[in-house]
């Protein structure tokens, strides 16, 4: 981006500050590019030093650019309604469900790849930030859950779909990771589940990425359908390790013994103490591992940048967030050109909640598919797989998302063409 002309404030550190014509404001590296720019109507946006959006903020939409190319954009509508893209095919429209008592809930409705779904979260605020907690739709038989988390009468070879077929997702991660041999308890076969959606998720949002990058270049082309070889730096990715896996497996039974609890009265949590905040589960002292479940470019403790991706696993470091509501986190696996194992990151405590939503969303896929192949292909046979109510009914899905989500790309698409035009000619909104 050109710099205008205008009045310039030089600083200690060599950056500069140019007021220009059209109530335009810059903000310029020492090296000479531009870190930020204000425009008129509170209009903002922060750019890389390759000159690429970073972020930008205009109105009640925050768009937010990864380092791979992918675009999270969220606009908060007059109704209170949300609506959140994370690539061009996936994303949801969240609204205000249920109040009781003082409990609070939201329907969201996702789309990923033309499929609808719904999910219901408990909304909640701690320390001024709001933060949601995933609300299962329906709980299995307390003896289910039972058998879940305790082990198995014997160790049970289980051959996966995707590992028989190898999709390009699992050619593409092979590296990384790989199912284990046997499974002595569903706590380590939903593990297993976690992690394979996981990585599918994260190979679909790269393919993704990389046609955003391509079409902002006005160089599209299609992505490939086919396996592609993993780059050059992919072969210094970490992989999971049988430790690691057992971690995740003993959070999963953890969640697993909270969740049969929960079946036997699915009520509400008791509400906090007047005057407290209830804190969000990502900081209970018991839970350390995490597993990214969407992309996340964060920047180490030195200030540099540097990107998780779906599948990587980190390990919170604080118990407590600092004044900007984060903690430190330590990568303990990733892959490729990942953030890189050992180093040490801020993260936003309300990622660590949707990692941990996540991480509940799949085991609750997983006891389902569980329930629904009992005995079949090698899985023991599961007691009592009926279901019961949830803490609050499910509803159904928000006729109007998909068309909303659409019309968020394009308005993305025409706010970040504005700001660049008005930056370089002080145009008005």
């Amino acid at each position: 981006m050109p710099l205008p002309q205008g009045q310039v404030g030089v600083h200690a550190d060599g950056s500069r500050t140019i007021i220009a014509s059209g109530g335009r404001q810059f903000q310029v590296r020492p090296n000479g590019t531009v870190a930020s720019v204000s425009l008129s109507g509170g209009r903002t946006a922060t750019f890389r030093p390759n000159g690429g959006f970073a972020s930008v903020h205009a109105g009640g939409m925050q768009i937010n650019h990864g380092l791979r190319g992918e675009r999270q954009i969220v606009t908060v509508r007059p109704d209170h309604s949300r609506v959140v893209s994370m690539g061009l095919h996936r994303g949801y429209v969240e609204r205000p469900y249920i109040v009781r008592g003082d409990r609070t809930y939201v329907q969201r409705t996702y789309i990923v790849n033309n499929v609808t779904y719904v999910r219901v979260y408990r909304s909640y605020y701690y320390r001024g930030v709001p933060y949601y907690s995933y609300v299962p739709p329906y709980y299995f038989h307390p003896r289910f859950y039972f058998w879940a988390y305790n082990p198995w009468r014997v160790r049970v070879y289980y051959q996966w779909p995707w590992y028989v077929a190898r999709p390009p997702w699992y050619l593409y991660w092979g590296a990384y990771f790989a199912p284990a041999p046997f499974y002595p308890s569903a706590a380590f076969w939903l593990t297993d589940f976690l992690l394979a959606n996981s990585l599918q998720a994260a190979y679909e949002a790269g393919r993704e990425a990389q046609a955003n990058a391509d079409a902002q270049a006005n160089a599209y082309q299609p992505p490939p359908e086919t396996y592609q070889p993993p780059p050059p730096e992919a072969q210094g990715t970490s992989q999971i390790t049988p430790e690691m896996k057992e971690a995740i497996a003993e959070e999963v039974s953890r969640q697993l013994a909270a969740e049969q609890q929960q079946s036997a009265s699915p009520a509400p949590p008791p509400p906090a103490p007047s005057g407290a905040e209830a804190a969000p589960a990502a900081l209970d002292p018991a839970q350390r591992l995490f597993v990214v479940s969407s992309n996340l470019t964060l920047s180490t403790t030195d200030g540099q940048e540097c990107e998780l991706t779906s599948g990587d696993i980190i390990t919170r470091l604080d118990d407590t967030p600092d004044a900007n509501n984060q903690v430190r986190v330590s990568v303990s696996t990733s892959k490729g050109n990942d953030c890189r194992v050992g180093s040490t990151l801020m993260a936003q405590v309300s990622d660590l909640q949707d990692m941990q939503n996540h991480l509940q969303e799949q085991m609750d896929s997983g006891l389902k598919s569980l329930a629904d192949n009992s005995g079949q292909g090698g899985l023991p046979t599961a007691p009592d797989t009926a279901t019961s109510a949830g803490e609050v009914p499910l509803p159904t899905p928000d006729a109007s998302a998909n068309s909303a989500l659409q019309a968020q790309q394009q308005a993305a698409n025409q706010t970040e063409a504005q700001i660049q035009q008005d930056a370089a000619q002080g145009g008005q909104n």
